[in-house]
């Protein structure tokens, strides 16, 4: 098995997450995204996004977004299961997950990033940027989870909800946003980052961290 990512980003974050949590150790392959090398035509053959994640099985078979990756992980290793078994504990695990990986993280990426660069935008307000989208993503995942149990996200063992919160509060903090302001889940992310699987997962525990 191997893994397509880079130490930085927090999709790739979430997926070694998840890798760690089942036991697996796949080769890690990174692609250094400020130097673009997500672009290169080798790259792009595996994943036409450009992006990172990318998981290769034993098979060859090559799957794309961590998200999709990271559910794929969970049929294919039931234990620790990501997902609650009800069906509407599941929907709101996927919920607060999406909130995160489909409409906070895109915004505020290096892609989306370099975007506002090229169209002029002093780099103050892009960090402005980046910090209003962590800021307004973060705040909804909150009043998501207040209420229920924890110490996780959504109850006694880590989920998907956890995988993708761990890395979008490393963002926040990176961008200068105050999060102290979100009590309920810093719980969950003090409770994930006792477990091993989290720990080893982090940015600068990567063999290509800065």
């Amino acid at each position: 098995m191997k893994l397509h990512g880079y130490f930085r980003s927090a999709a790739a974050y979430r997926v070694r997450i998840a890798l760690n949590l089942k036991g697996l150790r796949p080769e890690h392959l990174p692609h250094h995204l400020r130097k673009g090398e997500q672009c290169a035509p080798a790259y792009l053959a595996i994943n036409p996004q450009g992006l990172v994640p990318a998981l290769e099985d034993d098979a060859g078979a090559i799957l794309t977004q961590s998200l999709a990756i990271i559910e794929w992980l969970d049929e294919t290793y039931p234990e620790p299961a990501l997902l609650p078994g009800d069906a509407l504990g599941r929907a709101k695990v996927r919920a607060f997950a999406m909130a995160l990986a489909c409409d906070t993280h895109p915004v505020q990426n290096l892609k989306v990033l370099n975007r506002l660069r090229q169209l002029g935008l002093p780099e103050e307000k892009v960090t402005e940027w980046a910090a209003w989208v962590n800021r307004e993503g973060l705040t909804a995942c909150e009043a998501l989870a207040t209420g229920e149990k924890g110490p996780f996200c959504f109850g006694a063992t880590p989920t998907i909800a956890d995988l993708c919160l761990v890395p979008q509060l490393g963002n926040a903090r990176r961008f200068g946003v105050d999060v102290s302001i979100f009590p309920r889940l810093l719980k969950a992310e003090a409770a994930a980052k006792e477990i091993k699987a989290f720990a080893d997962a982090a940015p600068d525990k990567q063999p290509d961290a800065e």
